[in-house]
């Protein structure tokens, strides 16, 4: 498959299909990104444009990123379900990656209400890094995440102020990126934060 082609699939979750948008980088696979979305309530879907940016930096960096739309989101089955369900959607995702693309490293990426949700996920399902951008740690009980875990927030947030992320983060010893100027959807700052991801998954 050519890199610049998206592949839609329909993968068996635990509320019926899963919609979900495979980009395979077309060459050695160094691993398997699967990306969370935002909240779907609030029209969170595999198409945010932050998810695609960082579905983009995965490729780039040669991984096969996933990008499902949870459950009642988009073509998917179900209805929201606060987290629990979207967790095991994320995770039936996994088990389909590691069966069809190969037993590759795994990164769990996602953005604000995705990112609880892979916070959930890391917990049951063994992955190489953790990329929280935006968490909605006001709005969700995020808990604790492993120390290799990085997050990047935009100091101008009017959605989870950085604040609370960082008071969040620092009993943790997480690293955490502030994007000066950013707001919590990156209007405008797209390739900064595509760079970041390029920058921090690069070595």
């Amino acid at each position: 498959m050519h890199p610049s082609t998206p592949q839609k699939v329909f993968i068996h979750g635990p509320a019926g299909k899963l919609e979900t948008v495979v980009n395979d980088p077309g060459e050695q696979h160094r691993g398997i990104a699967l990306i969370a979305h935002p909240h779907p309530l609030f029209g969170g879907t595999l198409d945010n444009k932050v998810v695609h940016t960082l579905a983009k930096a995965f490729v780039e960096l040669g991984y096969v990123a996933l990008r499902p739309n949870l459950r009642g989101a988009g073509e998917s089955h179900g209805s929201f379900d606060e987290g629990e369900g979207e967790t095991q959607d994320m995770l039936a995702v996994a088990q389909h990656a590691l069966e069809h693309i190969g037993n590759l490293p795994l990164v769990l990426a996602g953005f604000s209400f995705g990112a609880y949700v892979q916070s959930r996920v890391i917990k049951q399902l063994p992955a190489e890094k953790l990329l929280m951008v935006a968490p909605a740690v006001t709005r969700f009980d995020v808990g604790h995440v492993p120390a290799s875990a990085l997050v990047i927030h935009g100091d101008q947030d009017e959605v989870v102020p950085l604040a609370a992320v960082l008071a969040w983060a620092q009993p943790q010893k997480l690293q955490v990126i502030v994007l000066p100027g950013a707001s919590h959807f990156f209007h405008g700052h797209l390739p900064e934060l595509k760079q970041i991801v390029l920058n921090a998954f690069r070595s």
